[in-house]
Order: structure tokens, then C-alpha cells, then sequence
């Protein structure tokens, strides 16, 4: 295999980085440019039949519209309907009249309530909403981007109601429960990190932690243990929808039965927060609450259900290469029609009439028109570069390069992954084929286990990978908060608002939060590598 071989090979990889790191393209075009390319370099370089490459492209677009973006929709769609009735500042002021304790506001907003947002919608809405609702509060603006954004770096694998890792088993052949289950394995210490690095961030440096230390690792078991029995058990739709709960009660519960004394840390208060009673709390929650019911009734804890609404599907002969099997669309067994149904019904009883529904469900798809191009043409990329060759290529001299180190590495690849895309799904469909095709090399004759473990890796380092779309939504979402809080309070000077306005500044920001990051890669680069000799034991451990 020969340098320009692998250079070839590299180039889609190439064009993306020097696209949306350097040139700055939007990400639709990039990608789009990156799929073109791909299927040139595929019939031209490596020889591939162009009609197979055809359906290889073919059969990338169905995986990117059925099920990833019918997910994204929906899940977008239910976030905009509770914004749009207003159920959302009623969930904001419940959770903001928890505590008067900044550290353990901070760590019920940016880590469970933020762990909630993931898990339920996703791009960046886990990052925009809790910087946005700790701003309001009165939250240094610079430091709640830094502590939701260092926050969201371990549950975005299961965001979307786990689509990045129910798509890398989709495009990998893995089981979801498994894989699921390896990276939670893998995130386990992270997850018990992370809340602590958020008091950290909040409060001004380690001493921030006396007095609420107890309550910040259970905060972090309290998303490391379900998620992980959760995986285990029903696989990765619900595991961190379903722990954010257990964190926020956790912390609510904590903060009411040892609520912390430290005058220092007390939230400014200039008003009286309104109260909200029972009723008005589970009518605004109403939708988030049948997403986890229908989707619940409907896994494979359920059979009786599950069964009949799985066997509702088509099978299609799309790739028409090697190997090739018949993709298949399960019409109704699918997160994403169950969040639809959620939505809607949710919205009847927030008292939305049907035009204001269906309204902002048109309203949702039009503004994700670009996502939509990206998302499809980045799993085109991805499909053909693995039935081209070319991902084989690339992984076969990356363990050419690094050897038996090879794993020590496998972080950075679904890091930079997300750092192109700005997603954890687009990363894993990038660079989880790759997982595998090292995993392959490494170990030819029985790579299967090892093949789980790595592409668990690049899953779990996607929610590491510092992404400038992510502090880009951050900022929008956080400059309309600090202007609505400045006007509310005349008594902040100019020049302290001046300042804090300042603050907001995509190189600030990233500057701020690389060091945690960095942090998080290494560790995970260490789990990785010495916890690769301990797969069969995990393994049998849970199955």
C-alpha cells in the first residue's frame, strides 16, 4: 500500500478539515463536496464498479433519512412545540427555585437538566438552554458556556434519544444493547468527573467543592450507574433520558434534605421566583414524560408490543456489492415516530391547537434543510469510503503507524470527528467504520470483541471533541439571555456589562474549555488502551 494510496484514501478526511476548519464553508457544503469527491476518488483511484458505488450512496441516504433524521425532527420538533406554548419557562423557573446555592443550581441546570436536553433533542440544545436558563439566573456568562459545554462532553453518545450509537451499530453491525454497554463502561470515570469540574468551573476553583462534595458525585453516579444498567438492560434509546432524571432528583433531593450554608456561593436574588404548582409542572413536562413512556412500552422490555409494531417493516435490496443485504425500514417501532406521536399529543394538552402544531412542525423542518443535506451526505462519505476501500486503507496505516498503541489513539479520531461535524452521529458514521477496520488489523483472526471496544471509543470520544458549532449555538443562545438579564438589572455598570458582553467570544470560549477537554481525551485515551485487556470479562460480566 502505497503512500498516494493512503493520501487518497485521506483526502475526503482532508477536504473536511481544511473545508470547515480554514476555508470556514458552511457545513452542507463541505460535506456535499466531500461525497462528490468521495465517489470520484472510489471509481477512479481504487477501482470500485461505479453502479455499486451508486448504491452504496443510495443506501447511505436511506440510513441518513430512515431513522437519524426522522429522530432529529421529531426530537427538534417537541423541543420548539414546548418552547412555542411556553411550557419551557415553567420548567425553567421549577428548576431555577430548587436551591439559592450557585454550585448546586449549576449542577441541576448544566449537568442534569443539560444531561435531560441531550438526551431528549441533542445538537446543542444541551448546551444553549442551561447556559441560557444560568444566565437568566445571573450566572457569569463566560462560565456557564464553559460548564454546560464540559458537561455535555460524556452523555452526547446517547443524545437523540441514543441515535449516535444506535447509527454506529446500524452502520457497524453491532449489537446496540453491547456497544452501548462498552461505552458507558469506558465513560464510567468521566461521568464521575465531569460534575466536579463543573462546581470547579462555577465556583472558582477546587475549594468550590467543600460543602457540596457529597452531593456532587452522587450527582455523577447518579448518570455513570443507571446509564450503564440501562444500556445493559433495554440498550441505548433511553439510557441517558432516563439518568438525567436520576440526577435531577438526586440533586433536588440532596438540596433539600442538606442544603449547603456557604453565603459565597448564594444565588442572587432580586425578586421573588414565581411559584408553580403540581399540575402546571406535569402539564409543561407532559411531552418529555410520553416520550419516555412510549418508548419504554415500546422496547424490547415489552415484547407483547414491541413485537407486533417491529414485524411493520420493509425490506429493500439497496448496496448491490459483496456481502450486500436488503436495508430495512421498520415503519413504526421507531424512537423517532414515537417522539412524533409524544409531541403531538403533548401539545393537545398544553392546550396547542392543531394549526399551531403542525405549524412548528413545519417550521422545524424547513430550518433543518441544511442539516439535512449534511447528515446525508456525510453517511454517502462514510459509505463510500468503506465499500470503496479507502476506510480499510486508512485504518490499515494508522496501526501501521501506532501498532499495539493503536487504542491509546482511537479517542482522538471520534474527538476530531466531532470537532469537524459538530456531532457525535456524524462522527461515529465518519470514523466508526475505521474503529473497526484497525480493530481488524490488529487482531485479523478474532477482532470482534476488540472491533466493540474501539468503535465504543470513537463514540464516546465524539462528546469530547470540542466542536465550533456547538460554542456557536452557546453564544446564540446565551446573548439574548445576558441582554434580556442586563436590562433587568440597571444597577450592573456599563462597564461590567460591557465586560461580560466581551466575555462571549468564540476564541475565549474555546481557549477556556480546551484544558478540561484535553483532560477528558487523555483519560479516555488511558481506558482505552489498558482497558482493551479486560473486554472478555466485561462482556461476560453483563451478558
Amino acid at each position: 500500500m502505497s503512500a498516494i494510496t493512503v493520501l487518497l484514501a485521506l483526502s475526503p478526511i482532508i477536504w473536511l478539515i481544511v473545508a470547515l476548519s480554514i476555508l470556514k464553508l458552511p457545513a452542507w457544503q463541505a460535506t456535499s463536496v466531500a461525497a462528490i469527491g468521495s465517489f470520484i476518488i472510489a471509481i477512479t483511484a481504487f477501482q470500485a464498479d461505479p453502479f455499486i458505488m451508486v448504491t452504496g450512496a443510495l443506501e447511505g441516504a436511506a440510513l441518513a433519512i430512515w431513522p437519524i433524521l426522522l429522530v432529529i425532527t421529531a426530537a427538534i420538533f417537541v423541543y420548539n412545540l414546548v418552547v412555542h406554548t411556553k411550557a419551557m419557562e415553567t420548567i425553567k423557573t421549577m428548576l431555577s427555585s430548587v436551591t439559592s446555592d450557585t454550585r448546586v443550581l449549576a449542577l441541576l441546570l448544566a449537568w442534569g437538566f443539560g444531561a435531560f436536553m441531550e438526551g431528549m433533542a441533542g445538537f446543542g440544545t444541551a448546551v444553549a438552554i442551561p447556559a441560557a436558563m444560568m444566565v437568566a439566573v445571573g450566572f457569569d456568562p463566560l462560565k456557564s458556556i464553559i460548564a454546560c459545554l464540559v458537561a455535555n462532553s460524556v452523555p452526547t453518545t446517547f443524545g437523540s434519544i441514543g441515535i449516535p450509537t444506535t447509527t454506529l451499530a446500524s452502520l457497524t453491525n453491532l449489537d446496540p444493547s453491547h456497544l452501548g454497554t462498552f461505552i458507558s463502561v469506558q465513560l464510567f470515570l468521566l461521568n464521575l468527573i465531569a460534575p466536579f469540574f463543573v462546581v470547579m468551573i462555577i465556583g472558582g476553583g477546587i475549594k468550590a467543592l467543600k460543602g457540596v462534595f457529597l452531593v456532587t458525585l452522587l450527582s455523577g453516579l447518579a448518570l455513570a450507574v443507571p446509564e450503564t444498567v440501562i444500556n445493559a438492560v433495554m440498550g441505548p434509546e433511553l439510557s441517558v433520558i432516563s439518568a438525567s432524571i436520576v440526577i435531577m432528583a438526586v440533586i433536588i433531593g440532596c438540596a433539600k434534605i442538606m442544603p449547603p450554608n456557604d453565603p459565597k456561593y448564594a444565588v442572587k436574588q432580586t425578586g421573588e421566583v414565581p411559584k408553580v404548582s403540581g399540575g402546571e409542572g406535569l402539564v409543561a413536562a407532559m411531552p418529555f414524560i410520553l416520550i419516555f413512556v412510549l418508548l419504554l412500552l415500546t422496547s424490547k422490555l415489552f415484547p407483547a408490543i414491541n413485537g407486533p409494531l417491529a414485524s411493520i417493516k420493509t425490506s429493500v435490496p439497496i448496496y448491490q456489492g459483496a456481502g450486500a443485504k436488503p436495508y430495512t425500514f421498520v415503519w413504526i417501532a421507531t424512537p423517532g415516530i414515537m417522539i412524533f406521536i409524544a409531541g403531538i399529543v403533548g401539545g393537545f394538552i398544553q392546550k396547542a391547537k392543531a394549526g399551531e402544531i403542525f405549524g412548528t412542525l413545519g417550521s422545524t423542518v424547513k430550518n433543518l434543510k441544511f442539516t439535512y443535506l449534511t447528515i446525508i451526505t456525510v453517511v454517502m462519505t462514510a459509505k463510500l469510503m468503506t465499500y470503496s476501500g479507502m476506510t480499510a486503507d486508512i485504518a490499515k496505516a494508522m496501526v501501521a503507524g501506532t501498532g499495539t498503541l493503536y487504542p491509546l489513539f482511537a479517542p482522538i479520531v471520534g474527538a476530531l470527528g466531532a470537532f469537524l461535524t459538530g456531532s457525535g452521529t456524524n462522527s461515529n458514521v465518519l470514523f466508526g467504520p475505521l474503529q473497526i477496520a484497525a480493530a481488524q488489523g490488529l487482531d485479523p483472526t478474532n477482532f470482534e470483541d476488540l472491533g466493540f471496544w474501539l468503535a465504543a471509543v470513537n463514540s464516546g470520544a465524539a462528546g469530547i471533541g470540542l466542536s465550533p458549532q456547538s460554542i456557536a449555538i452557546s453564544i446564540g443562545a446565551v446573548g439574548p439571555a445576558l441582554k434580556a438579564y442586563l436590562e433587568n438589572h440597571k444597577e450592573i455598570s456599563a462597564e461590567e456589562a460591557h465586560k461580560l458582553e466581551n466575555e462571549i467570544e468564540a476564541s475565549v470560549i474555546m481557549n477556556s474549555a480546551f484544558k478540561y477537554f484535553l483532560i477528558f481525551i487523555v483519560m479516555h485515551g488511558c481506558i482505552s488502551f489498558f482497558g482493551q485487556h479486560f473486554i472478555h470479562e466485561i462482556h461476560h460480566f453483563f451478558f
